[in-house]
Order: structure tokens, then sequence, then C-alpha cells
């Protein structure tokens, strides 16, 4: 089959890769009946990318003559009898109004039907968007009868859709993972100012005392504190921090902080049987304990080894570090009710019998308490407030406390407003 150029003006050019089938055209019947059948109107059409449908109407529309273009044989059919020169003549007005771009002359055009029934050239090669004239008769025809979709396109812009929502849905996790993160860190900036807080007071205390007092119990808190992840994958926003306290690591730790003779005052048998005790006022527990009665309650041991500790002559520096070595077996029992108040009066009058050293002491001793959950916030406070309104409001005891207990209402103040 011949090929020729497709376009008039690219006619002469030997190396235009852009072609189409030469028309061939027959003449049929007689009389009224005659027609002319444009025999490969299918293998033009296919050369332009435009439906055959739309040359011929474009021929019927032009010759003022009926057209009919049969989709199930491929038929083309114009009324009348018309030579081959006439019809290529107006395939070629079809070809500037309907193929060619406007802007650059390259016939890869795709026919667009906009929001606004306008209809447009798009160029695959350029870009350039050419306005067909809606006036033309041709225009109304391809509204009735859009060009389908190329393969493909519909897809394609499915893929488009589905890369633009999970962009979004990405985006939209991505936010949320910062805004967690962000509250996350802001729990752990408070917790830690907090816990800040109170170290600061700590060792502003006992600032003015000697290096001697201060090294053993700085030391020793950093011997027990531990770090243990809840679970690999959560993190380290999942952190915990925790105190082992196994009776094994209370042995290894007394047996490295104390001397032996030490270490066998401050060791508490944990097999023994809890036995509840019947309930007495602050003072008179304070006052058995002194006299000498023995218990099982491990709270009455560990107020018992404090009397025995101080009266033994053992130094208020380390006071802090026996009441840390001291912990796991004492703090189950200041659950029971009174058990708390008991072991701060308890800290009170011995220490406050003691010596000075002792008694400034007591502040420390308090924190640790506090830090390893032994005493409550509340406990801490009514025991500080109760003893300013009595008949204690001179101890010393709780003039060392004053600053300590301060902080603990201001933090408390704190966390209501928040």
């Amino acid at each position: 089959m011949a090929l020729q150029n497709i376009g008039a003006s690219n006619s002469d050019d030997a190396f235009y890769r852009y072609k189409m089938p030469k028309m061939i055209t027959k003449i049929e019947g007689r009389g009224n009946g005659i027609k002319t059948n444009v025999v490969n109107m299918v293998e033009i059409a296919k050369a332009l990318a435009r439906p055959a449908s739309y040359t011929t109407k474009y021929f019927g529309n032009e010759l003022g003559a009926q057209s009919k273009f049969d989709e199930r044989t491929g038929t083309s059919l114009v009324n009348g009898a018309h030579d081959t020169a006439k019809l290529a003549g107006l395939l070629e007005n079809f070809i500037k109004k309907y193929v060619q771009c406007y802007g650059c002359g390259n016939p890869e055009t795709e026919v667009v039907i906009t929001k606004t029934q306008m209809i447009t050239l798009k160029c695959a090669a350029c870009g350039f968007v050419s306005d067909v004239d809606m006036r033309d008769k041709l225009t109304t025809f391809i509204l009735k009868n859009p060009p389908e979709p190329k393969k493909g396109s519909k897809d394609k812009k499915a893929m488009r859709r589905a890369e633009k929502e999970r962009l979004k849905e990405g985006e939209a996790a991505d936010e949320e993972q910062k805004k967690l993160k962000k509250e996350t860190t802001k729990k752990k900036g408070t917790s830690g100012s907090s816990r800040d807080g109170a170290k600061g007071t700590s060792s502003k205390k006992k600032g003015n005392g000697s290096d001697e007092d201060h090294s053993p119990a700085h030391s020793q808190a950093d011997e027990n504190d531990q770090l243990i992840a809840d679970d690999e994958d959560d993190g380290d926003d999942d952190i915990q921090w925790q105190t082992d306290t196994s009776l094994e690591a209370a042995k290894q730790r007394i047996q490295e902080q104390l001397s032996a003779v030490t270490a066998d005052m401050v060791m508490l048998s944990t097999n023994e049987d809890k036995a509840k005790s019947a309930k007495k006022s602050p003072e008179r527990e304070v006052k058995a304990h002194q006299n000498g009665s023995k218990s099982n309650d491990p709270l009455e041991g560990l107020v018992n080894e404090i009397n025995g500790y101080l009266k033994k002559g053992g130094p208020a520096s380390q006071l802090k570090s026996f009441l840390v070595l001291s912990l796991d077996a004492s703090r189950t029992a200041t659950q029971e009710e009174g058990s708390q108040m008991l072991l701060l009066h308890a800290l009170e009058f011995f220490c406050g019998n003691a010596s000075p050293e002792a008694v400034k002491e007591v502040p420390l001793a308090v924190k640790v308490l506090y830090d390893y959950d032994v005493l409550e916030e509340e406990f801490i406070l009514e025991w500080y407030q109760k003893g300013l309104s009595g008949a204690n409001k001179s101890s010393t005891s709780l003039e060392e406390c004053q600053a300590f207990c301060e902080w603990l209402q201001n933090a408390e103040s704190e966390s209501e407003d928040e």
C-alpha cells in the first residue's frame, strides 16, 4: 500500500516520519443510489489517530450529502459520485482543523473535550493546546460521539490519584508521629525537671557539709539506678527506671558499701512473716522502739536499726547510704496505715537526740525514702504541717526539712494547675 506524508506542507520531506496510506475510492450503484466508497478509510483513520466516523461525517458535511460509516464492517460511504482528488482535498482540510497542532504542525495530538464542552487538541510533542473552531458542523458530532480514551490513560489517572492519596496518608501519619513525640518529650521534660529540682534541693542542703559527707551518698545513688527497657520495639519513649530489690542485690550492695560488722547489723530477715501490730500513736511507737521492744514487722526493724546505728556512733554522713541499703525490707511494710508517719517520727526523734550532724541528714534521708516510694508526699507534708502547728514546731529536724517540704508543695500546685 502506497504511503504519503501527513499534511500537504510536508509532502516533499523524504525523512518525515508521520505517514498515512493514499486514499482509495470506489463508485458504487447507479442513478439516485450511486455512492462513493472510501475503501481504506479505516487505515487512514488509524494513521491520523482519529475515529473513521469523524472523517466520513466531515466529507458528508462539506459535500452536503449523506454519509455513513459502518462500525461492524468498516465501510465508509458518501452519497453521490465523488472523485478521489476531491475527497483527498477535503481530508487535508480535516487534518489541518482536527489533527495537526496549531503551534508546531505536528500531527501527534489528542482530542480533548473540556468541562465547558469545548474541543481542544493537546500536542504530545510541544504541549501546545489548540482551540478548535466550534462553528464548524463536525464539532457537534464530536461532542455527541467523544473519542475513546487511549488505552492506559484511565489507569494512569487512577494511579496518579492513588499515589496522591498515599502521599496524603503518609504525611498525616508523619504529623501524628511528630505530635506523639512532642507530647512524650514534654512529659519527660516535666518529670525530669521535677526530679532535678528535688536533687538540686538535696545537693544544696548537703553542700554545707564536707566533701567526705557528699561523695559516699552520691556514688551509692548512682549505683542503685538501673535502666530497664520494656520492649526493644517500643523505642526510647517507653524506657522505665526501676531498682533491683531482690535479696541478692541487697546483699551485694551491703557488702560493697559497708563493713562486715555494719552489714550484719543492717541485714534484715525477709523470711519471717509480718505480724500486724496494734495501732499506736507515733510518739508511743517511737518510745517503744527506743526502749528496745522487738517485733517481726520490717518497718519496726528499720526503726530499731536507725536507733542502733546512731547509738553505736555510726557517722551521720552515711545515714542516707544506710537508709538506701535498708529499703528492700521496709518498702512493703509502709503500706500499712500509720506506718509512714511512724517512720517520719522515728527519724525526727532518733536524729534529734543523736547529734547536730545527724539532724542535718534528716531531709536527705526523707528524700531517699521519698524517691524509693517508701514515703508518700501527703504523709511527708502532713508530718511537717502537724509538727509546725504542734508542740514540736521548734524541732530542728522540721527546720532542716523546710526547703524540701516547700518544694513538694510547689510541685503539687504546679501539677494541679497543669
